[in-house]
């Protein structure tokens, strides 16, 4: 997710230095030798942000949760990050998390400890005793153990809207997947045989 948000500044950054300097595009820059329709650009590039924020708002999990993934020593708000942990897993009590969370933040040995986020919620945390906060981040981390899910989810929202479905809403399209993509099997013996014929005399 951090690349999402990196993504996402960076589309920013590009869109104010077309309205300003050309920092970022010095061919365009000599090509049009300063001369060209900047607010073009500048109006592609908010649609991009608008479609780009649209995508990702359902995705759930709050700044202050993610920065805990990444690196929980730079969390600042424990109040903020138990809400928004609140929000994702009702599961946990929050009070237990953000407990579990001063106490990894004053481990000595952890805040040496220079890994990557799998590593580190993996093998290092086992022994620091925060264990609702460690299942918190697995779950985050195992969102997408592969790209084999997101795949699939590409390749069936291809046959949903098609050419001749094209105007299907972001909501009707959601849905369709959900069906589409749901491991649930109806028991079709099951409910053929709680069915009565009504037969004619």
């Amino acid at each position: 997710m951090s690349a999402v948000r990196a993504f996402q500044r960076k589309l920013e950054v590009f869109k104010c230095d077309l309205q300003q300097n050309l920092l970022h595009f010095p061919r365009l820059l000599d090509q049009t030798a300063g001369k060209h329709h900047r607010h073009n650009y500048a109006e592609f590039l908010e649609k991009l942000i608008t479609n780009f924020q649209t995508r990702f708002e359902d995705f759930p999990l709050g700044k202050q949760v993610l920065l805990c993934i990444e690196n929980p020593f730079l969390v600042k708000s424990i109040a903020e990050f138990s809400t928004e942990a609140m929000k994702v897993f009702p599961w946990a009590n929050a009070a237990t998390l953000q407990t579990e969370l001063i106490e990894l933040q004053e481990n000595l040995a952890l805040q040496e400890s220079h890994c990557d986020p799998v590593t580190f919620w993996t093998k290092m945390v086992t022994a620091a005793g925060v264990p609702l906060l460690q299942k918190m981040a697995l779950q985050i981390l195992t969102m997408f153990p592969s790209t084999y899910c997101c795949e699939s989810a590409f390749s069936t929202m291809n046959m949903v809207k098609n050419a001749y479905r094209s105007t299907l809403t972001n909501e009707n399209l959601h849905q369709c997947l959900r069906l589409a993509l749901t491991l649930f099997k109806p028991k079709f013996n099951q409910l053929v045989a709680q069915r009565r014929c009504h037969l004619s005399h």
